[in-house]
């Protein structure tokens, strides 16, 4: 069993799943605050548009966690999302107490580390990214390569 867990073949895969779980729950705190759904925002409705942070926090939660469920432009939507947990914890948590588990800034914590190493590793399997990568280069492989004449 521990080979079939260290195995190079199975990690990106878990990888992707990890993106996928980690981009939904996030792009699901966006769509609560932004449209009330999934019990709402934190007071249980929704966030007026424009608001400072919390507006601004959804759409990125919600752009973010979609881009990162479908493994789109992941490094960058995480590093995005990363970004935007670290400043939640440190602006809105922290304040309060210290440790997380005291301010209620968990979630934060983890998402902003989530993000942080899916801004290191990338998307994994069932990304689109891998898919539009392996579009792109295939014509370049079946042309061949034209030489420009050099003018002396």
């Amino acid at each position: 069993m521990p080979g079939r867990l260290n195995s190079a073949t199975a990690q990106p895969y878990v990888l992707g799943l990890f993106r996928m779980v980690v981009g939904l729950l996030f792009a699901c705190h966006g769509a609560a605050s932004l449209f009330g759904v999934l019990g709402g925002a934190a007071e249980g409705g929704t966030i007026d548009a424009g608001t400072w942070p919390g507006w601004y926090a959804a759409v990125i939660q919600l752009v973010g966690g979609s881009l990162v469920l479908l493994g789109l432009g992941t490094r960058a939507a995480a590093v995005v999302a990363s970004g935007s947990m670290a400043y939640a914890y440190f602006k809105v948590h922290q304040p309060g107490a210290l440790w997380p588990m005291e301010n209620g800034g968990e979630a934060s914590v983890m998402f902003c580390w989530a993000f942080l190493l899916l801004a290191f590793t990338g998307s994994g399997a069932f990304g689109l990214d891998r898919l539009l990568a392996r579009r792109t280069s295939e014509p370049e492989q079946s042309t061949p390569e034209r030489q420009t004449p050099v003018a002396a």
